[in-house]
């Protein structure tokens, strides 16, 4: 049986916000390329164009990607949002948050609703969105820790081969 690994590539630390009005007013950023994480800022500007979920995601990729950029390409951004009810618990639809990138089949910008913890639990970790670029010759793993307010990025060797065998079975 193969054997799972990982590695601690980098370590962010970060002080997690007051969310105010639904919004905790930062973005966090990693690049996997260049193992880098950042956080952006949230302007008010923003808030009032784009609103949240979908919009942030629109802005996001946006700024990340131009006119030539191909789904496959390092500066193709995955972004994931919820919108300032996200987390609410007397909210319906507060479970969920919109995931946008290029499509690989089309090579225009898609989204999807998802529902779950996940926007939820980056709401209550400080971010209303998450973006990814970049690209890894190895699998990584990225943990968000909104409790001990810290950022990880782990390499991971082994995860494919335990994948395939639970698949075959």
């Amino acid at each position: 049986m193969a054997e799972y690994k990982m590695k601690s590539l980098m370590v962010f630390n970060y002080d997690r916000p007051v969310i105010e009005k639904g919004y905790a007013n930062q973005t966090l950023c990693i690049d996997i390329s260049d193992v880098v994480i950042s956080v952006k800022p949230v302007t008010e500007k923003i808030k009032n164009v784009f609103i949240g979920g979908k919009g942030f995601d629109l802005w996001l990729l946006w700024n990340a990607v131009n006119s030539t950029t191909t789904w496959s390409d390092p500066e193709n951004a995955i972004c994931i949002a919820s919108g300032p009810m996200g987390g609410t618990p007397v909210y319906p639809g507060s479970g969920k948050s919109i995931v946008t990138t290029i499509s690989p089949l089309t090579g225009s910008v898609i989204d999807s609703n998802v529902g779950g913890y996940f926007g939820p639990y980056l709401k209550f970790s400080g971010f209303d969105a998450l973006e990814v670029t970049g690209k890894s010759s190895e699998d990584v793993v990225l943990f968000i820790d909104g409790i001990d307010e810290k950022i990880q990025i782990f390499e991971t060797s082994g995860f494919r081969m335990i994948l395939m065998r639970f698949l075959q079975h």
